[in-house]
């Protein structure tokens, strides 16, 4: 059987993946690496800067071109949903020394300040209750990306992968902390998550055009709004379920299902 080919380690330990690496240069790939790439039916985890050229190339990738466009990026997500008008809470953007200046007046302390770009795993992450707190993040970020704080505990994972909900869990924060990610000490619990919640987590999934990431989603005022997708989700939700993650992707690389 003829293996697939990756760039990024995601895949690396699949026995039907063969992993090149990313070079900074293309010209840094051997005459027969090289080859391999160009033949490829599908390049799998390209990067994002190969990405961009694999789509002008015309070289389908695994994610797609348009996953690679939004990682990490909080700027432009939150635009793409409320141009699709995907649930997500209010937020606003602000540049510049005179923009900053009227946050308080769209938003009431408490809120939440995060650093748009870069950032995961929960850092990056401000609780901004007063004015004090406001400079503080300021001084960290150029732009101030600005959201409504929501009074909750916990929030749902949802892993879609090739248009599949793969598994679900919830977040809950430890005790004193707003943050539910499980880097900070958050705990999963893999019972009783919502379908609703996954439905949405789809829907935010097929609408956005991506085809692998964590979709990150709470309940609010009897509702469910998408905080984000994270495309470099973690393993720990699949390792709580007793899911082996490289065996999952094996099967629906065999299988044509990514």
């Amino acid at each position: 059987m003829k293996k697939a080919i990756a760039l990024e380690g995601r895949l690396r330990g699949c026995r039907n993946v063969v992993t090149l690496g990313a070079r900074p240069n293309f010209s840094d790939y051997t005459a027969e690496e090289a080859e391999l790439i160009r033949s490829a039916k599908k390049i799998y985890y390209p990067t994002t800067f190969y990405a961009d050229l694999f789509d002008a190339a015309g070289i389908p990738t695994f994610p797609s071109y348009h996953t690679y466009k939004c990682v990490q990026d909080k700027i432009k997500q939150t635009a793409l949903f409320e141009l699709l008008q995907i649930a997500h809470p209010r937020t606003r953007v602000f540049y510049g020394k005179r923009q900053k200046k009227g946050i308080p007046d769209y938003f009431r302390f408490p809120f939440i300040g995060k650093i748009p770009r870069g950032s995961a795993m929960g850092r990056g992450v401000f609780l901004i209750d007063r004015p004090e707190a406001l400079e503080n993040y300021l001084s960290q970020t150029p732009v101030a990306y600005i959201q409504e704080y929501l009074p909750i505990d916990r929030d749902i994972r949802v892993v879609v992968i090739g248009g599949s909900a793969i598994h679900a869990y919830w977040r809950v924060a430890p005790t004193g902390e707003f943050r539910s990610n499980v880097a900070l000490g958050a705990r999963i619990e893999l019972a009783n998550v919502p379908e609703a919640a996954i439905q949405l987590a789809l829907d935010t999934a097929r609408q956005c055009r991506w085809d692998d990431v964590g979709i990150d989603i709470c309940a609010h005022q009897d509702s469910y709004v998408v905080l984000e997708g994270n495309m470099k989700y973690g393993k720990e939700g699949f390792r709580a379920a007793g899911m082996d993650y490289v065996k999952e992707m094996e099967r629906r690389i065999e299988n044509g299902e990514i």
